[in-house]
C-alpha cells in the first residue's frame, strides 16, 4: 500500500459572477448543525433527534485580489453573494452564496499586512476534480 498523505489544496480563491477575484493563502472551515431532542412522556432519554440547520463559517487569511478585480475597483466590503472554491486533487468544495461577518487587517510600520476575513456561506458543495 502506497501512502501519499493527505490531499492538500492547490488553489483557493474567491469568486464572483463566475470569475476569479482573489486568491487565498490560507483557510479554516467549521460547519456546524443544531439538533433538536424529541422527548417521550414517561421515557427517561429521547427517543430520537432531528437534525436542524447547518451553518458554514469560514476564516480567510491573506487574500490577495487579481489584477482584473483591481482595475475593475474590487473592495472586498462590498462584495455580498460570491463563492470560495477550494481546489483539491480529488476534488472541489465550493462554499456558496457567501456574505463576509468580519474582516480585520494586522501590520506593523514596514511589516506586511496580514488580513483576516471571516465568511457565512449558505451551501457546500463537494463535487470530484
Amino acid at each position: 500500500m502506497n501512502i501519499t498523505g493527505f490531499p492538500t489544496s492547490s488553489d483557493i480563491y474567491l469568486e464572483a459572477d463566475g470569475v476569479k477575484v482573489a486568491v487565498v493563502q490560507s483557510y479554516s472551515a467549521r460547519t456546524s448543525r443544531t439538533s433538536t431532542t424529541v422527548e417521550a412522556f414517561g421515557e427517561s432519554e429521547p427517543v430520537a433527534t432531528v437534525p436542524g440547520k447547518t451553518s458554514h463559517v469560514l476564516e480567510l487569511t491573506r487574500l490577495y485580489a487579481t489584477d482584473e478585480a483591481i482595475r475593475d475597483g474590487l473592495n472586498f466590503y462590498d462584495m455580498e453573494g460570491f463563492s470560495l472554491v477550494i481546489c483539491k486533487p480529488d476534488r472541489k468544495i465550493i462554499y456558496s452564496d457567501c456574505q463576509w461577518s468580519d474582516i480585520g487587517e494586522e501590520a506593523a510600520l514596514g511589516g506586511m499586512v496580514a488580513e483576516k476575513i471571516t465568511l457565512v456561506a449558505a451551501r457546500r458543495i463537494e463535487t470530484p476534480a
